[in-house]
């Protein structure tokens, strides 16, 4: 599992707006990314957290655009895509994957990049965040866009 050697980070995201891009898609695993973003967030002091709920991942680009023209400090994009036995995994995590990429670098805003891209739903679950799961994706995700938004303040 990774996870082995990730960062410990400890920001204080006072007075930053975050909004949490969320998919629906596999509600247990969702809810517990959700949950430890919102942890995370209010343990950074994160007090101004907003939450979009989208039907998959696909859409979780669009979303975070959004966010962004709306006033976001940083945007959080949780979603869970699982193989299966089609081409689908592949282009949906794709899409996923670069449709982040470009809302951050072209706005400059901070995208936690807190998306499963998983073989099995056991492997979504230890990844949760949820009791008994050995990481905390939405946590980290969270953790990581307020220490960015933090680390460019410096620049």
């Amino acid at each position: 599992m990774s996870g082995a050697g990730a960062p410990r980070l400890s920001v204080d995201g006072s007075g930053l707006r975050v909004t949490v891009v969320a998919a629906s898609w596999h509600t247990q695993v969702m809810d517990g990314l959700l949950a430890g973003a919102r942890r995370a967030l209010a343990a950074a002091n994160v007090s101004h957290v907003s939450v979009v709920r989208v039907p998959g991942s696909f859409e979780l680009p669009v979303a975070a655009a959004r966010a962004v023209e709306h006033g976001a400090d940083a945007v959080v994009a949780l979603g869970v895509v699982i193989r299966g036995g089609t081409p689908h995994f592949e282009y949906v995590c794709q899409a996923a994957t670069s449709g982040l990429t470009d809302v951050s670098v072209r706005t400059g805003v901070p995208v936690g990049f807190g998306v499963l891209t998983c073989d099995d739903e056991q492997q979504a679950l230890d990844r949760a965040g949820l009791e008994g799961s050995r990481e905390d994706k939405g946590a980290e995700a969270a953790e990581a866009a307020v220490a960015t938004v933090v680390a460019l303040r410096d620049l």
